[in-house]
């Protein structure tokens, strides 16, 4: 035995060197495996988010959106992930008492805010936008305007998000934005195919946007964008007044000064349903900076309906003013457009309004036989028809349907060939057509981009590190396997 073991102590380098082998083995292995779970675990996708109030004459909304922190050809790829409608009528209401107009925001704010992760409210934007309501405000009351602004600027400031601002965007925003929301809903600018027009019809104002190739002959109708790598030339006007609701009081306003006595006395009006009959304050009608008010009378009148389509549509024609657009390509009050290019979205009142009518399809003669018939349908069958419908809302059908057709066809030129390439939108996808889409998608241009999180291997290195672990693993063995029989071999040899 003493002899063995003096044998084996002359031998001492084959245990070490078997015992580092079988570490390096065991490293790589374990290596391998590990490089192999980290460069193939799931990659939680990380999103931005922001905010944008539609202040609009009716009502407010607050729109939720998110994209993913890496962005597309420098612009973030949107998507809208829910809307709250604010209780009560717009913040332009609010003129009175301007101290309520922040807080009214409060409850759609707080559900927002609720759809923003925790981690991500302090970066996330929060923008108010307000359109044509407030406009009218400004013009009638700035100190008015200015003291609502200052009302929500000074609630949307307190809360945990970023505030961005509050302003009142212009017409010719409203409707480029517009515009960019629903050609980004259809995935124009991605496949750089021909954009869609934008027609936007709201309580006190509409809009059309399109891409021309005329050249401009007034430069203030267009605005310039850069998306996707592309750049587009866009026509867009904005007429204010011409809003649904608006249009209705010029429409009231120009029928009961043709009337010999204003107040108490009973306007006959074709655009409403026979037995519609109603008494209404002189001042929902004269209350307006778009209805002159020059010699306004105070008190009441009755409102009572006709149901004569063909009359109602000449009264609403004669809202428009196309005198002077004998000599030039133009809308009406003189506002040049070049000629209609590429199908249009119509949404917003446009949508909401001949969806009810059931005129989202069809020709432009069915639109107006079916009109024909509803204006004539007496008001006791109508409101038996609809009987959820409020009843301002249903009265006031015949009227803007009517107000809707002639827009489009008298005032932005459509015909009977071209009616079919509108078509009445109110979503794309999830997410709803209207300017604050393409406002968000916009203002992603200029909020920093953050780094995805990514594999920490590129996809070749990767492969080549397994490869060289896969080739290491097979020699590991084999030089162990050669170590210990030449170790054996050895200690048999000095033992004999």
């Amino acid at each position: 035995m003493s002899q063995q073991a003096e044998m084996k102590t002359k031998n001492p380098w084959h245990r070490p060197l078997i015992i580092c082998v079988a570490i390096v083995f065991a490293v790589a292995v374990i290596g391998m495996v590990t490089t192999g779970v980290i460069q193939n675990r799931h990659i939680r996708q990380k999103y931005k988010y922001g905010i944008v109030l539609d202040a609009g004459s009716s009502h407010t909304s607050v729109y939720v959106y998110q994209w993913p922190a890496e962005k597309e050809n420098n612009t973030g790829m949107v998507q809208q992930t829910h809307v709250c409608n604010v209780k009560g009528k717009g913040i332009s209401s609010y003129a009175g008492s301007p101290d309520a107009a922040g807080s009214a925001l409060g409850e759609c704010m707080e559900e927002a805010r609720s759809k923003v992760p925790t981690e991500r409210q302090k970066e996330t934007p929060v923008y108010l936008g307000a359109t044509a309501g407030m406009r009218l405000l400004r013009m009638e009351n700035q100190s008015a305007s200015d003291q609502v602004l200052a009302s929500v600027e000074n609630f949307l400031k307190v809360t945990p998000l970023s505030y961005q601002g509050a302003c009142i965007i212009t017409g010719q925003e409203e409707g480029a934005y517009g515009w960019i929301t629903v050609n980004y809903l259809g995935d124009n600018f991605r496949k750089a195919q021909r954009t869609m027009g934008a027609l936007d019809l709201g309580g006190a104002s509409t809009q059309i946007t399109f891409v021309s190739g005329v050249e401009a002959q007034s430069p203030q109708d267009f605005i310039h964008f850069r998306l996707y790598g592309n750049e587009y030339h866009v026509y867009t006007h904005s007429f204010l007044c011409y809003g649904k609701d608006q249009a209705l009081r010029l429409a009231l306003s120009h029928r009961l000064r043709a009337l010999p006595e204003t107040t108490n006395s009973t306007l006959l009006d074709h655009c409403f349903h026979t037995g519609y009959r109603k008494q209404k304050d002189l001042s929902d009608v004269y209350d307006s900076p778009c209805v002159s008010k020059q010699g306004t009378p105070t008190g009441t009148f009755i409102h009572q309906g006709a149901g004569n389509w063909s009359l109602c549509h000449q009264h609403v024609q004669g809202l428009f003013n196309f005198s002077q657009c004998a000599k030039r390509s133009c809308s009406f009050n003189g506002v040049f457009q070049p000629p209609l290019q590429g199908t249009f979205g119509a949404f917003s009142a446009f949508f909401f309004v001949m969806n009810f009518l059931n005129l989202t399809s069809g020709s432009l003669d069915d639109a107006k036989q079916r009109l024909t018939s509803y204006c004539s349908t007496p008001w006791e069958k109508i409101q038996k028809d609809h009987p959820k419908v409020k009843e301002k809302y249903l009265s006031e059908y015949c009227f803007s349907g009517t107000y809707i057709l002639t827009l489009l066809e008298d005032g932005y030129n459509f015909t009977s060939d071209t009616w079919k390439e509108i078509k009445f939108i109110k979503k794309i996808g999830d997410s709803d057509a209207g300017w604050t889409l393409g406002y968000m998608l916009n203002m992603t241009n200029m909020i920093p981009a953050e780094a995805p999180d990514r594999p920490p291997l590129p996809h070749s290195g990767y492969v080549a590190v397994m490869v060289l672990l896969a080739l290491l693993l097979p020699g590991l063995l084999f030089l162990g396997y050669r170590l210990f029989r030449r170790s054996g071999s050895a200690s048999r040899k000095q033992i004999v």
